[in-house]
């Protein structure tokens, strides 16, 4: 079984992922429009250039997206993206980069559980978590 998160956007799915694109430090493997789908003759004009779906690989992480249908997008609401990283370094990199004209709500920082911990929602309104956990031992 693969659990992978599945984001939502409200036209700006293909910025937001060559943003994930960089800060995650992956690569968008798959990305099409609704334009370029089998629905694209559903789809009004001005919409077709948007993402019906799309999908960056980060190591063995995978992430998906797509632009929600005209009038169906909902921010983001009760849900985190947890990014789990191995190094003190590479998350104090990967939070400062996420972080760009977003908010933070707990500046990454050493916790009791962590060597780096810190929560943000970024630019485009997706909440993440993101954790360097101590050595078990």
């Amino acid at each position: 079984m693969q659990l992978n998160p599945y984001l939502s956007f409200n036209g700006n799915c293909a910025a937001a992922f060559r943003f994930y694109e960089k800060a995650l430090g992956g690569k968008i493997a798959m990305s099409m429009t609704y334009g370029e789908s089998p629905m694209a003759d559903q789809t009004p004009p001005e919409f077709r250039d948007k993402i019906v779906h799309t999908r960056l690989i980060t190591g063995d992480a995978v992430l998906m997206g797509s632009d929600a249908p005209p009038g169906r997008y909902q921010q983001a609401s009760g849900i985190t993206v947890a990014l789990g990283v191995d190094s003190a370094a590479e998350a104090e990199r990967i939070f400062h980069a996420l972080a760009e004209k977003g908010t933070v709500q707990m500046p990454i920082a050493e916790t009791f559980w962590a060597v780096r911990f810190g929560m943000l929602t970024d630019q485009f309104g997706i909440p993440w978590m993101i954790n360097c956990e101590k050595p078990m031992g």
